[in-house]
C-alpha cells in the first residue's frame, strides 16, 4: 500500500511539473511574439547644394586639304583659346590639354572623294577648376572666339560641360540625422494607430546616397538624397 502511494505521488508530481513547464514554455511564446512585432519605415532626407567643381571642354576643329596648314592654324587657335582662358582668370595648372587629332576623311570613308575637306584636326583644352561661375558665365565670350575664326565643337556628348560636388562627407552626418528623424516619425504614427508604443531600434540601414542635376537648365545646382530604413520594436 505504501509503494501505491508513493507511485501515486511521484506520478502527481511529474504531472505537475510538465504542466508547469508547459505553461513558462507557452509564456515564453507569448512573451517572443510579443519582441518580435515591429514595424518597418522609410526616412528620407534631400538637400540642394551648387557645385564646386566644373570640367569644361574646349574642342578646336578645322579642317581642309593641306595638312601643313592645318597644323599650323590648329596651333594658332590653341593659343587664341589660351589667351581667352587666360583673361577668364583660369591658371596654367587648371588647364590640360590634349594631343592633336588627325583624320584623312579619304582613307576613313573608304576613298570617298565627295567629301568636301580630305583632312580634319582637332584638339580638346580641358579646364578643371573650382571656379564654377566663371565658367558659367564664360558662355558668351565663345561667340567672340568665334569671331575670331575659332571654331568650338559644343554639341557633341563628350565635350558637355561638367559640374561636380565633391562636399558629400561635409553634409552625410546631418543628412543621415534627418532620414532618421524622418523615419522615426512615421513609425511614432504608425505605433499610434496601432495602439502601440514604439520601442528600440531593431535594425537600420542606411541607403546610398544619390547625386543629380535638379533640372537640365541648371546643371550646376545639385539634389543629393538618401534613404534610410529602419526597423523599431512594436510594444503594448
Amino acid at each position: 500500500m505504501l509503494n501505491t502511494n508513493a507511485v501515486l505521488l511521484g506520478s502527481v508530481i511529474i504531472a505537475l511539473g510538465v504542466a508547469a513547464s508547459g505553461y513558462f514554455i507557452g509564456q515564453g511564446f507569448l512573451e517572443s511574439r510579443v519582441l518580435e512585432r515591429s514595424v518597418t519605415v522609410k526616412g528620407l532626407a534631400e538637400r540642394e547644394v551648387r557645385a564646386d567643381t566644373a570640367i569644361w571642354p574646349l574642342r578646336i576643329v578645322t579642317a581642309g586639304d593641306d595638312l601643313q596648314e592645318l597644323l599650323m592654324r590648329i596651333d594658332a587657335q590653341r593659343s587664341g583659346v589660351l589667351t581667352f582662358l587666360a583673361e577668364l582668370g583660369f591658371e596654367t595648372q587648371e588647364l590640360s590639354l590634349s594631343a592633336p587629332n588627325v583624320t584623312d576623311r579619304h582613307a576613313r570613308d573608304f576613298g570617298n572623294r565627295n567629301v568636301r575637306y580630305r583632312y580634319s584636326v582637332e584638339q580638346t583644352i580641358t579646364v578643371f577648376t573650382d571656379k564654377v561661375n566663371a565658367v558659367r558665365d564664360a558662355g558668351s565670350g565663345l561667340l567672340e572666339l568665334g569671331k575670331a575664326g575659332i571654331v568650338i565643337a559644343q554639341n557633341d556628348y563628350d565635350v558637355r560641360t561638367q559640374y561636380l560636388f565633391n562636399g558629400l562627407n561635409d553634409i552625410r552626418p546631418a543628412m543621415i540625422e534627418q532620414a532618421t528623424r524622418s523615419a522615426r516619425r512615421v513609425a511614432e504614427k504608425f505605433a499610434a494607430d496601432s495602439d502601440s508604443v514604439l520601442g528600440k531600434i531593431r535594425s537600420a540601414r542606411q541607403g546610398q546616397f544619390s547625386i543629380q542635376e535638379r533640372d537640365s537648365n541648371n546643371p550646376h545646382i545639385k539634389r543629393v538624397r538618401v534613404v534610410s530604413t529602419l526597423e523599431y520594436y512594436l510594444v503594448d
